[in-house]
Parts: C-alpha cells; sequence; structure tokens
C-alpha cells in the first residue's frame, strides 16, 4: 500500500485542537501500520503560528516554498477564519483541488468556501457559523444538523471534536475497521459517531422558553418521552389552548412542539442504544415509539441508519 501524505494547513489564531485532534488519529494509524501515512503541517511561510488559545505551532515546510502533493488536505478552523488570509484562499484556491481527499475541521469550512472550493456541495460546519456560511456563500448547500459531511472527495465536519470522528472514518476507509478500533480505544473516544448523527442534543437545538409553563412542559417532555406528548395533552398540561400553546411553544423555543418530542425521542432512544444493552422493543416502548418499526422509520429518516445498524457503531461485534 503507497504511503499517503496528510497535510494540515495552519495559519494564526487556529484552533489548536481541530489540528491535533485528527492529527492523533492519523498518528496513531502510523503507529498501528507503519509506512501508512506521512503526515506534515505548513503554514503560508513556514514560520511559526499562535493558535487561538495561544499555543504555539512550528509548521514543518512552508505552502508557498515546498512542492505539495497531498494525499488528504485537511483545513483546520478557528478564529483565523473569521477574515480569511487572501493568500492563503489563493494558496487553496489553487492547491485544493489537487487533493484526492479535501477536509475540512470547524470553522475551516469557510476557508474552503472562500476558495470556491463547496462551490455546489453539500457541507457543515460549526452550529454557531452555519447560518454565515450560507449567507456568505449560496453556491454552497450548508446543512448544519451532521457532525461530519462528506461530498465526493471532500469532506466537511461540525465543531472541535467532531474532526476526530471524521479522521477515524476516513482511517477506516483506508486501513478497515480494526485499525480504526483500536485508535479510538487508544483515544477513549467513540468509533464512531455516524456522520450524519446531531451536532447537539434538543435541548440544546431548542431556545428554553421563557414562561414556566412552557419550561415545565419542556422538562416534562424529556423527563417522559413515553408519554402522550400531542398538542392537546402538552397544551392541558401548560393550562393554555391547544392553538395558544403551539403558538407560544413555537415562537419561545424557535421549533414547534412535534419537532421537539421528535428530537426528543430520537435523542433518548439514541442513548439508550449507545449505553445500554436493552431490546429494540423495549427502547422503542420507553422512548414513546410504540413499536421498533415507527422507531426504525424515524432513525431512518433522521440518521440514515436503522436502530441495529447505528447501536454496531458503538457496540462493535468483537474482533478475533
Amino acid at each position: 500500500m503507497a504511503q499517503r501524505t496528510v497535510l494540515f494547513v495552519l495559519f494564526d489564531a487556529v484552533q489548536s485542537l481541530d489540528v491535533t485532534g485528527p492529527l492523533e488519529v492519523f498518528a496513531g494509524a502510523e503507529t498501528h501500520a507503519p509506512g501508512t501515512y506521512d503526515i506534515r503541517t505548513a503554514s503560508l511561510t513556514g514560520a511559526p503560528v499562535r493558535s487561538s488559545s495561544g499555543l504555539t505551532l512550528v509548521p514543518d515546510q512552508a505552502l508557498e516554498e515546498e512542492p505539495v502533493d497531498a494525499h488528504t488536505l485537511v483545513v483546520p478552523g478557528g478564529q483565523g477564519t473569521r477574515t480569511p488570509a487572501p493568500d492563503l484562499v489563493d494558496w487553496l484556491r489553487e492547491h485544493g483541488p489537487r487533493a484526492e481527499r479535501l477536509v475540512s475541521v470547524c470553522t475551516g469550512a469557510i476557508l474552503l468556501a472562500a476558495a470556491g472550493l463547496l462551490d455546489g456541495r453539500r457541507a457543515t460546519t460549526h452550529w454557531a457559523y452555519c447560518h454565515k456560511l450560507a449567507r456568505d456563500h449560496p453556491a454552497v448547500e450548508v446543512d448544519p444538523d451532521p457532525i461530519y459531511i462528506r461530498d465526493g472527495h471532500v469532506a466537511t465536519s461540525a465543531g472541535v471534536t467532531s474532526g476526530i470522528d471524521l479522521a477515524l472514518a476516513l482511517v477506516e476507509e483506508d486501513l478497515g475497521r480494526d485499525v480504526a478500533l483500536g485508535i479510538a480505544r487508544h483515544l477513549v473516544v467513540f468509533l464512531r459517531r455516524p456522520g450524519n448523527q446531531a451536532q447537539f442534543s434538543a435541548q440544546l437545538a431548542a431556545q428554553t422558553a421563557q414562561r414556566e409553563p412552557l419550561r415545565e412542559v419542556q422538562r416534562w417532555i424529556t423527563e417522559h418521552p413515553d408519554a402522550d406528548l400531542t398538542v392537546e395533552a402538552l397544551a392541558t398540561r401548560a393550562s393554555l389552548s391547544p392553538r395558544h400553546f403551539a403558538r407560544a411553544f413555537q415562537a419561545e423555543t424557535g421549533m414547534t412542539p412535534g419537532r421537539y418530542v421528535d428530537r426528543v425521542r430520537l435523542e433518548h432512544a439514541r442513548r439508550l442504544l449507545e449505553d445500554t444493552t436493552d431490546g429494540v422493543e423495549e427502547i422503542s416502548r420507553s422512548s414513546g415509539y410504540g413499536t421498533p418499526e415507527a422507531m426504525r422509520r424515524a432513525f431512518v429518516k433522521a440518521l440514515g441508519a436503522a436502530p441495529a445498524e447505528y447501536r454496531r457503531r458503538f457496540h462493535p461485534a468483537p474482533t478475533h
């Protein structure tokens, strides 16, 4: 197997974990399978850069001076992407298409988009910057939900630690599940969160209602996903008419009651699949789906994977 060059682009005010997280994954793969990856870091001029946390990173080479023939080009995010350096964007525009795999972590997607490398593609970034990415680059199809997205040879990931998930997926693609699993165990992370897993929970996705009756309803939904959570039942709990409740809930939380209930139930079922050995039928009842088939349809629609397939990501079969 030919050695693959993995090149990390560095710049001032980069988020250090966007670099070191995925880098540790590829370095772990090189430990498991020597000769697999040639891992390099490079800044535009070859000068050290200072990360957003104050950590100084010393690159291996200069982007503008050294020939670049990277199999996987990784563009991290950080505060330095807020106003991208024109020279760096120009370099990415020229050299990015040459990489067999073009990868961004967090707001590194903003740099790729500025270079025109995401036009016509589906992409994601940190949830807090998805609106900016979509607003500034209308040719990019921005999806704020998944933790990472593959669109052809281009892969974009959400905030910070999702870069580790994406790197594990790439290593699994290159070297197989056993190697990726060994790295994940060493780093004490899951192998691996599916790329279309939501970036954050239902409770974080929705705003907290201002009025106490609506906040109480939010708590009730979270604590009782298997209860009657129709608009009528929730409105009664809030002492409001169904029409008034539905309008007020959406106005204060940013989503409809039905959408909120769907997210809570999916999250509840997902966590039970991740953390327990409970049967699918039991989980479907306790999560409010009623039947395994109803839960299966919800998982396929939201995550692109049936419950059994989703569980295997967290409880893989033993290797021999």
